[in-house]
């Protein structure tokens, strides 16, 4: 049962909940389209991994003060994810645009040169997932979306 009274872990994982669940309406205010598979998808803002993170230090910070090695630990943690989530899984991301378009031309390509059979064009490939990592300000709104989210729940929590 001490499980369910682990702060840090539940704050980190509100706050993957709200930062999946708060890219809905962000994107349709931005691309006016309803698109519910944001709530499982990655990439988007804000970064859900950068929320989970930054709320995970910030639970572990109230819980067992700056100066404890588990906030060492888990501050590095953060750093790292919301490093990676800007540098390798963005770079990812781009090869994939690439990727696909090198496949949909080469598709072209077959196509004009052979008869090419008849098909619906997601059954001749399957797409690269391009929206892998995040933005620079992506990563930034899910961090202070972590650290806040856990401040405010420990502030009702609290009381």
């Amino acid at each position: 049962m001490e499980l369910f009274q682990n702060f840090p872990l539940w704050s980190a994982i509100a706050a993957i909940l709200f930062a999946q669940f708060v890219k809905v309406p962000i994107t349709f205010i931005a691309t006016r389209k309803l698109d519910w598979s944001l709530l499982t998808s990655t990439g988007g803002m804000p970064s859900s991994h950068s929320a989970a993170v930054t709320a995970l230090s910030t639970g572990v910070a109230i819980e067992s003060g700056v100066d404890s090695v588990a906030f060492a630990i888990s501050a590095m943690f953060a750093i790292i994810t919301m490093f990676d989530a800007t540098g390798v899984r963005r770079q990812a991301g781009e090869q994939a645009i690439v990727l696909n378009q090198l496949v949909t031309d080469f598709n072209k390509f077959v196509d004009e040169a052979k008869s090419w059979p008849k098909k619906p064009e997601q059954e001749k490939r399957k797409e690269l997932k391009e929206l892998l990592g995040h933005k620079p300000v992506e990563v930034f709104f899910g961090g202070l979306t972590g650290v806040l989210l856990t401040l405010v729940i420990y502030y009702f929590l609290s009381l």
